[in-house]
């Protein structure tokens, strides 16, 4: 299953404050969380080390950069073959206006991407100038994104077990008496 750093009630609120606000400042951050500022800094850097924190970003507007129209884009590839689909991951990989790439299973298609433009010109040169002329597409299916209902980025970092860590510690409360 991989590493699972356990982490305690301190790094969550750290965790969900810092996707909240990437440029919170420490002192803001330890204040939020009730630690002193060296601890929470600890705190966070380790949380950096451990890979929990992968990077922190700025999220820019698409509508200000006249970027107004959005797709998901299912393709199918000819074959199954790990050459063909890392020939494929590649060339995606190098369009700016893919902003994610899911190999998927369960549909008629391979793979997701989620595309986003100025306008359908722009979207008509984009599929039929480079998407389909990455070798094996054979299958493209568009749909375009009339309103986000749900955008975030943001994972969930809640306690997994809340109930059990709960009784855990009732029971140590109780066995030092």
């Amino acid at each position: 299953m991989g590493n699972i750093m356990e982490i305690d009630r301190f790094d969550r609120q750290i965790l969900q404050l810092l996707q909240q606000d990437g440029r919170i400042s420490n002192q803001d951050l330890a204040d939020r969380i009730g630690l002193s500022p060296s601890p929470c800094l600890r705190r966070v850097k380790a949380l950096e080390e451990s890979g929990l924190i992968i990077g922190y970003r700025v999220m820019l507007s698409a509508k200000a950069l006249g970027l107004s129209l959005m797709a998901l884009v299912h393709i199918s590839m000819d074959r199954h073959t790990p050459e063909r689909f890392a020939n494929f991951e590649t060339k995606v990989g190098k369009l700016p206006a893919v902003l994610e790439c899911l190999l998927i299973t369960g549909q008629a298609a391979d793979y997701q991407l989620k595309v986003v433009v100025r306008d359908m010109d722009d979207y008509q040169d984009f599929l039929l100038n480079k998407v389909t002329r990455i070798e094996g597409v054979t299958g493209v299916h568009s749909s375009f994104v009339l309103r986000r209902v749900v955008d975030r980025t943001a994972l969930p970092v809640e306690d997994p077990q809340p109930s059990a860590r709960i009784k855990a510690g009732k029971k140590r409360a109780n066995s030092g008496s």
